[in-house]
């Protein structure tokens, strides 16, 4: 099944990115006329409202950015970059992010940890599993957002149908929130699939956060259970920055599930 779903969403992302190009064609046409009627002295009673057109097409071209980061056709050229340093570095934006009701907790390794990703693409995903945490509790709770390296062989990497053998650094988003029950879970990164009011988000935060560790060649997981809260964690291949092959060390296995270690 989960082939013929990542087909399925591979082909929803190509059309939005193409209905996403057309659509932002069409916005920058009502934007190029909005302009020139307020050039041209539109009167006193007008300009208000030519300046929310205006407002309305810069909204629309947001949207139109995310289906194009979603679809994969709007993507820079990634670099090695340290994750701690990238969540360091966020960490007043977040706390202004969650708000004073929830508790914002970040935890970083003690050694460096160098991916390669674009910084900017790193941190819109830090900021998307941040707010989807911090909408899951509503009443208030504790964030913790941590970061560590695991190392998979073969036989864990079939937990993952993304994941190859190797060395990851592991960013996780740890809250205490509402969880999700098993349908949720199962939909969580389709495009425009959210569980928030009407007007409250549009469904893309997730997919986006989704297609961008993918295409850095990692995988995102996510364990949650209603009334239990939510851990989504990024997994992206490590890297040594100084030659650029994957890091080497003592690092703690991955678990993909319920297991028994024997001690001989």
């Amino acid at each position: 099944m989960i082939e013929p779903q990542a087909h399925e969403l591979e082909d929803i992302g190509t059309l939005a990115g193409g209905v996403a190009h057309d659509f932002n064609n069409l916005l920058m046409v009502i934007r190029g006329f909005s302009e020139m009627l307020l050039l041209d002295g539109a009167t006193e009673r007008g300009r208000p409202k030519v300046q929310q057109i205006i407002a309305a097409v810069e909204r629309g071209a947001a949207l139109t950015r995310q289906l194009l980061a979603s679809s994969r056709q709007s993507v820079r050229p990634p670099r090695i970059v340290d994750a701690n340093q990238i969540l360091g570095t966020m960490q007043s934006m977040l706390e202004r992010l969650t708000g004073e009701h929830i508790a914002s907790t970040l935890r970083l390794a003690t050694e460096p940890s160098p991916v390669r990703i674009d910084p900017a693409e790193l941190e819109r995903v830090v900021l998307n599993l941040a707010a989807n945490a911090r909408d899951a509790m509503p009443g208030g709770g504790a964030l913790v957002i941590a970061t560590s390296k695991v190392r998979l062989d073969p036989i864990e990497c079939r937990c993952h149908p993304d994941a190859h053998p190797g060395d990851y650094v592991s960013i996780s988003f740890s809250d205490s929130g509402l969880g999700m029950d098993r349908g949720t879970l199962a939909r969580i990164f389709e495009p425009f699939f959210t569980t928030k009011a009407p007007g409250q988000g549009t469904g893309l935060g997730l997919t986006i956060a989704h297609s961008i560790v993918r295409q850095n060649g990692g995988f995102l997981t996510v364990d949650s259970e209603p009334g239990r809260g939510s851990v989504f964690t990024i997994h992206l291949p490590a890297v040594l920055a100084s030659s650029k092959r994957p890091v080497r060390g003592t690092l703690r296995p991955m678990a993909c599930g319920p297991e028994t270690a024997l001690a001989v």
